[in-house]
């Protein structure tokens, strides 16, 4: 006997005691027979983590290269042209969203996005919509 009662199954688990985390690759091409693998996401309930390695952006100097944040939307920029553009799978907060870029691998820069969500706790299950 466990000395549990139907009322102790039926509490909520909070929420704070608990802390998950999720993953996975997504392409960053809108062409339905590539799959580059070139966004690999990282989601907690506070933020989701990015990692973008587009292979568009071959040959851009990771120093020219510049990220806008909207509050559905993630732009690249290079030179300050649009370069390259998403729709975010939820609603960001913008005034708490960062990135970094960096030179990569075989001349593809390395852009590192934090965004922030404004609905906390809200699954987004992936970056890219």
């Amino acid at each position: 006997d466990l000395g549990l009662t139907i009322a102790d199954l039926e509490k909520k688990i909070p929420t704070q005691n608990f802390s998950l985390e999720s993953s996975g690759y997504q392409s960053t091409s809108r062409l339905p027979d590539v799959d580059d693998e070139g966004c690999y996401w990282v989601e907690n309930p506070e933020d989701i983590d990015v990692t973008l390695r587009i292979p568009g952006l071959r040959g851009q100097p990771a120093e020219a290269l510049n990220v806008l944040f909207s509050t559905t939307t993630t732009s690249i920029t290079a030179f300050g042209r649009i370069v390259w553009s998403t729709i975010q799978m939820g609603i960001s907060d913008t005034d708490d969203c960062s990135f970094l870029s960096l030179d990569g691998e075989d001349g593809i820069p390395i852009v590192q996005l934090n965004v922030r969500k404004r609905d906390l706790d809200e699954r987004w299950g992936g970056f890219i919509l």
